[in-house]
């Protein structure tokens, strides 16, 4: 199934990013504001105005003066991005489209660790929290990012970037509650753990308060979790530094779940009680050789546990990356890297889904390139690049990117890309029966028909080809304008085709197995 998307896009902001914690908002100028450093975009510190993507950075300032509680919440601040509550314990969040709670074309990372689970190709946002008063940015971007970050950044990428514990010293308390963050609180300590080395731990909780339904009744679905985790910062070096650092939680979510049921009444409304809880950590080293070049090596570890009425999932993550940056003839800056990932899952089945084999291993391996040229001095960029990645489910991968800059004026930046990337099948789409409803009795049939999804172990990866163009400008010290327009022409869609009816001796059965 092929599908396109056609989208134009306008934004004008004013001053409403910091470019240092130590700077007054009031003091910035909007010039001062694009020149914010981004790093998502091409894995290195650049300017926001001289990156070739549509991107919006939300701050740490942006979030204090919106009093949001949580990642979803502060992503509303992001234009383009379809943000949506779905209840009190779950959110819907993508981008350019394609929104639903188990959107699978927008990748998730905080602080470099990817947050993407197997087994729907998404995120679940209840489980991804930070100290919010930590959080030093979040960068957004609108539109591919596969060719560095690699599969599922397919329609955009959002990067939480946490602050550096040298940054967050001494103590912090906070505390409140209300009617529906009935309670909640946080606390962070931060100091000096030898001349070059720093470091902060912290702990925070809530209990939220269930919504209300059309009815008038509570909706059930209240839930609470406890958070804590550390990191450490340290300078080994004039060269080389370390980051290490990790998070420990621990949730309840009330849900009111509908089941199906092949007997009368067909369908069962319960309340369940999921338990979701896990933890990961993280060490990073980065090694500089001269301002043109450095290297780092990332690994991270990450499982988490979730139990609800109808499937238990527990899944570990094990995740290794490497990267170098260096110039080559005055006017090339390449970026080349390596990754491995293996993920292993147990899940246990119920009444109404199950899944073949119930414990599974992936691996998945992949090398990238990019080139960014300088052709014209201080005036247009070219950049090339592809991603290359081998997983067990589609096998190879190419993920290419092509980008032009253009800067006609200091304050005037054209650019353009095209790009390939791809969403590749879930653990579900692949291996997973799950009963969606039970038809009760009725002509033709007289006994309750069961309509069931089954996986498919020969889908293909949906594909994007995605053209962009963009134009920024600064029209005058406290306006700027940023447009971005682009064509999506998608390729491979996930479908479900119908089968055929068959029977036993007290049921029939109705299968949709998905398809390209």
């Amino acid at each position: 199934m092929k599908k396109y998307i056609v989208g134009f896009f306008v934004l004008t902001s004013h001053a409403c990013v910091l470019q240092a914690a130590s700077q007054d908002a009031l003091e910035l100028n909007v010039e001062d504001l694009l020149n914010v450093e981004v790093t998502s975009v091409s894995k290195k510190a650049q300017a926001l105005n001289d990156s070739a993507a549509a991107i919006f950075v939300i701050t740490n300032d942006d979030i204090k003066r919106t009093g949001a509680t949580s990642i979803p919440e502060a992503l509303r601040m992001a234009p383009g991005l379809d943000v949506a509550r779905i209840d009190s314990n779950k959110w819907a969040v993508s981008s350019r489209g394609f929104n639903a709670r188990f959107s699978n074309k927008l990748l998730v990372l905080i602080d470099g660790r990817n947050t993407y689970s197997r087994m729907f190709s998404g995120t679940y946002w209840e489980n991804q929290d930070v100290m919010m008063e930590d959080v030093e940015r979040i960068e957004v971007i609108r539109g591919p990012g596969a060719t560095l970050w690699g599969a599922n950044a397919v329609n955009g990428v959002i990067n939480i970037i946490t602050k550096h514990s040298s940054k967050t010293q001494g103590g912090l308390v906070a505390a409140g509650g209300g009617t529906e963050e009935q309670g909640f609180g946080a606390f962070r300590y931060g100091g000096k753990l030898g001349e070059d080395t720093t470091g902060r731990v912290y702990a925070k909780g809530f209990k939220r308060d269930q919504n209300t339904n059309a009815q008038g009744h509570g909706a059930g679905d209240d839930w609470d979790k406890v958070q804590g985790g550390f990191r450490i910062d340290s300078q080994l070096s004039s060269a080389d530094e370390l980051k290490f650092q990790g998070d420990l939680y621990h949730s309840h979510l009330n849900q009111v779940l509908s089941q199906p049921s092949v007997v009368s009444p067909y369908s069962l409304t319960a309340r369940d009680k999921a338990e979701a809880y896990g933890g990961n950590i993280m060490g990073r080293w980065q090694h500089t050789f001269s301002t043109q070049s450095d290297m780092s090596l990332q690994l991270f570890y990450d499982y988490y546990r979730r139990n609800e009425e109808w499937m238990s999932e527990g899944r570990d993550t094990f995740d290794l990356d490497f990267q170098h940056r260096f110039g080559l003839f005055d006017s090339h800056e390449l970026i080349w890297g390596l990754g491995y990932q293996l993920t292993s899952d147990r899940l246990e089945s119920s009444t109404i889904f199950s899944i073949s084999p119930a414990h599974r291993k992936n691996q998945l391996f992949s090398a990238f390139v990019q080139d960014e040229m300088e052709l014209i001095d201080q005036t247009l960029w070219l950049t090339l690049g592809n991603k290359f990645e081998h997983n067990d489910f589609t096998g190879f991968e190419g993920q290419p990117t092509a980008r032009l800059m253009w800067a006609p004026a200091l304050n005037h930046r054209l650019w353009a890309g095209v790009s390939r990337a791809v969403r590749t099948p879930s653990r579900g789409e692949a291996n997973m029966r799950l009963t969606t409803a039970v038809v009760p009795p009725s002509s033709p049939f007289f006994i309750p028909v069961e309509l069931a999804l089954e996986g498919n172990t020969s889908l293909r990866s949906e594909d994007v080809i995605a053209y962009e163009v963009g134009y920024r400008t600064t029209m005058i010290k406290s306006v700027s304008v940023d447009v971005t327009a682009f064509y999506n022409d998608y390729a491979h869609m996930r479908d479900a085709s119908q089968g055929a009816v068959y029977f036993d001796p007290i049921r029939g059965v109705l299968v949709q197995t998905f398809t390209l």
